[in-house]
C-alpha cells in the first residue's frame, strides 16, 4: 500500500497545485447550493431530498472533469512509461489515482454538511434518508470516478475522455429508469432495472440500506478498476 499512497499523494498535489481542484469545488458548491435553495423554500418542508435528487446529475458532470486528466495527460506528455518504470505495479497506480480523485469528490460532497445542519435547524428532519443519501452519493460518486478513470486510460485527449465518461455514466443511469424499463421487453425489464445506477441510488436514498445495493456499487467499481488495470497493462503489448 506504500506505492498506492505515493501515487495518491502525487495526484492530490497535482490537483491542488493547479487551479483545477479549486475551480471544480467552487463550481460544484455554487451550482449545488443554487439549485437546492431555489426550490427548498418553495417546498415548505425541512428535507434534503431535493439535494440528493440532483446529486447524480451534478456528479455525472463533475466526476469526468476530475478524472479526465489522470491517464490522458500521462499519455499526452509521454510520462506514462516513466511512471511505469518505477517499482510500481499497475494496480497500485490505478488505485492511487482512483483514491485521489475519490478524495476530491468526497470533499465536495462533505461541503454540503452545512446545508444539512441548516435544514435540521428549520424543522424536524428524518435522518434515515439523509444518512442513506450521503452513503448512496458516495458509492455512486465512486462508481462514476472508476468509470471516468477507465475512459481516461483509453485516450490522450482530456476533453474526449470527459465527454465519453459522461455518456457512459449517463447510459448506466438511464438504463434503469422507469420509462426505459417500461418500454423494454418483459424479459429484459428486471435486468435493466438491476443494471441501472439510479435504481440502487434511489433505494439507498430512501434510507433503506440493503446489502445488495452496496454490493452492486462495489461490483461496478471493481469491474471498471479491473478494466483500467487491463488497459494499463495493454501498453506492454502496444
Amino acid at each position: 500500500m506504500k506505492n498506492v499512497a505515493a501515487v495518491f499523494q502525487k495526484e492530490l498535489r497535482s490537483y491542488f497545485n493547479s487551479p483545477i481542484a479549486y475551480i471544480v469545488i467552487i463550481l460544484f458548491v455554487g451550482f449545488a447550493n443554487w439549485l437546492f435553495f431555489r426550490s427548498f423554500f418553495m417546498s415548505g418542508r425541512a428535507s434534503m431530498r431535493m439535494y440528493f435528487t440532483m446529486l447524480p446529475w451534478l456528479f455525472m458532470v463533475f466526476a469526468p472533469l476530475i478524472t479526465m486528466r489522470l491517464w490522458a495527460e500521462e499519455k499526452k506528455l509521454n510520462t506514462l512509461e516513466l511512471l511505469m518504470t518505477m517499482p510500481l505495479r499497475d494496480w497500485e497506480a490505478v488505485l492511487g489515482k482512483f483514491f485521489s480523485s475519490l478524495f476530491l469528490l468526497t470533499a465536495m460532497l462533505l461541503l454540503s454538511l452545512p446545508l444539512t445542519f441548516c435544514v435540521s435547524s428549520l424543522g424536524n428532519v428524518d435522518w434515515g434518508p439523509i444518512i442513506g443519501g450521503y452513503l448512496g452519493a458516495f458509492l455512486m460518486g465512486a462508481a462514476y470516478v472508476s468509470i471516468g478513470l477507465f475512459v481516461s486510460c483509453l485516450t490522450q485527449n482530456q476533453i474526449v475522455a470527459a465527454i465519453i465518461s459522461f455518456f457512459v455514466c449517463f447510459g448506466l443511469w438511464i438504463v434503469g429508469e422507469a420509462i426505459v424499463v417500461f418500454m423494454a421487453p418483459a424479459s429484459l425489464a428486471g435486468i435493466l432495472e438491476f443494471i441501472g445506477l439510479g435504481s440502487h441510488f434511489d433505494s439507498i436514498g430512501r434510507g433503506v440500506i440493503d446489502s445488495r445495493d452496496i454490493i452492486y456499487y462495489l461490483t461496478v467499481i471493481g469491474f471498471f478498476l479491473f478494466l483500467n488495470v487491463k488497459g494499463v497493462e495493454s501498453r506492454k503489448w502496444a
